[in-house]
């Protein structure tokens, strides 16, 4: 129980998955299998209803699906990683009781923060529309680049701050604004720390599931090749379906654990939390009150 490095947090991200298989890979499996299957289903039944109406639905269903189950996601696996944090198990039941009733709280906090990037993106691209009727394509262009620069920068900035937000949410039991808030206190101290470290996390994850996914795209393309043209596309997709299912269940607990930890970490740095841990119990009814401030 110290300051983690980044060593720590990577290890300790791969660690609560061996310690808790059923509660991280058994949960991920679920919720990515469920929206693999509405999102395959939508993507080879909408083009199949008259106009565009049929797509917009389709697209927006499965916008909609794979939102919460993300949500779920990082609500649950965030209870695993405490309960790993304080040397316990946890069964999936237990882990569900802790999450449901904090569900609307994070549906609200993604909300906001999609409604945030929303207006970021939609003020440059405004900007730099109105630009280009003023003073013409080429000012826009010299003007434009360094408003997306911004943007990205801004963004940045955005997702780093609220980063820990979730985890107020699910285990200091605070409303919205207090969420953020307490995110904010808690990450601005540590910004590029937070930052570098859920940047590198993420790239991670995404080469791990590249390189899962791979595979499944050459046999799809050799499965699709070798049954000659008459061959059937749903095929192919239901082969590259699956390995991109493949490697969000391998990569998706990773990415919350390192954010999970991250929350950790901080408390450790700005409150001294690892004294609490150390004092507190891993059973009984109380065991998820050391997460509660003081």
């Amino acid at each position: 129980m110290r300051p983690l490095s980044l060593s720590d947090i990577f290890n300790g991200a791969v660690a609560y998955v061996r310690a808790n298989p059923r509660a991280t890979l058994g949960i991920t499996t679920a919720v990515v299998l469920s929206t693999s299957v509405i999102g395959f289903l939508i993507e080879h039944l909408a083009p199949l209803a008259p106009g565009d109406i049929g797509m917009l639905v389709g697209i927006l269903t499965g916008a909609t699906a794979a939102l919460l189950a993300t949500i779920l996601l990082s609500g649950m696996l965030t209870v695993v990683v405490a309960r790993a944090v304080q040397g316990s198990p946890i069964t999936v039941g237990e882990t569900w009781q802790r999450v449901r009733g904090r569900m609307p709280a994070l549906i609200v906090l993604t909300l906001l923060e999609i409604l945030a990037v929303v207006l970021l993106i939609g003020a440059v691209i405004l900007t730099i529309a109105g630009i280009a009727r003023a003073a013409g394509s080429a000012a826009a262009v010299l003007l434009g680049f360094p408003l997306v620069l911004l943007l990205i920068a801004a963004l940045g900035v955005v997702f780093t701050l609220l980063s820990l937000a979730p985890m107020a949410i699910v285990l200091e039991r605070r409303s919205v604004p207090a969420s953020v808030a307490r995110s904010v206190a808690l990450a601005r101290p540590q910004f590029w720390r937070i930052f570098g470290i859920r940047l590198l996390a993420s790239i991670v994850a995404a080469l791990v599931a590249i390189a899962i996914s791979v595979p499944f795209e050459f046999a799809g393309q050799f499965v699709s090749v070798g049954d000659g043209p008459e061959a059937p596309a749903i095929l192919q997709a239901t082969i590259s379906t699956i390995g991109e299912a493949i490697g969000q269940i391998i990569t998706t607990p990773f990415t919350a654990g390192v954010a999970a930890l991250l929350y950790v970490d901080a408390r450790i740095r700005a409150e001294a939390f690892d004294f609490v841990l150390q004092n507190a119990s891993a059973d009984g009814p109380t065991a998820d009150d050391i997460w509660l401030p003081r």
